[in-house]
């Protein structure tokens, strides 16, 4: 039996320092008995995750810190609850205080894991509505205008070289090429 660990982050800019660290506390001793990833958990094509399902044996334990640290797709979740209980292994999720040991830990762990789906859902329907009532209402996305891309476009306009208007502007040239295309549009 060997204790295995799990942690993974969304996005490169976040750290797995402090899910490491509680791994090592509960128990696995080995850096090479952790796995991680930096990517979402929308789905399980995880180099770090399938790492770790295929080092996984008989007896072994994976620990990680949250449900949704595993993933956040209840079908995928599922998937992997059943295939290492099929091969006897068993997961524990520490901040949460659940494992798969017996019927209703499985059971627990399937229903938060559907909760995990359905609030990840959510925040994408209220993300998307939030930037449709923007949309309607005037903002603009994307880069904020140069602060001298109004000076830059009356010197394009009375006919400027590029390398004029990029010293007089402070401009770069690709800004120069963007907004001679946006006015002669």
């Amino acid at each position: 039996m060997a204790y295995l660990g799990y942690a993974r982050v969304s996005t490169n800019q976040q750290k797995l320092d402090a899910q490491i660290a509680a791994l090592k506390a509960a128990g696995v001793k080995k850096k090479e008995r952790i796995f991680t990833d930096k990517a979402s958990g929308k789905n399980d094509n995880r180099e770090g995750l399938q790492k770790l399902l295929a080092r996984s044996e008989s007896g072994d334990i994976i620990l990680v810190t949250k449900l949704d640290r595993l993933g956040r797709n209840t079908a995928d979740m599922i998937n992997i609850i059943e295939d290492l209980d099929t091969r006897g292994v068993g997961i524990r999720f520490l901040d949460d205080g659940i494992s798969t040991d017996g019927t209703m830990g499985k059971m627990v762990i399937t229903i938060l894991s559907a909760v995990a789906q359905a609030e990840r859902e959510r925040i994408l329907e209220r993300t998307n509505e939030g930037r449709s009532a923007a949309f309607e209402a005037g903002i603009k996305f994307g880069r904020k205008p140069h602060k001298a891309a109004d000076k830059a476009l009356k010197l394009i306009a009375e006919g400027q070289s590029v390398k004029e208007v990029m010293a007089s502007t402070g401009i770069s040239r690709a800004t120069y090429f963007r907004l001679k295309k946006s006015s002669a549009a």
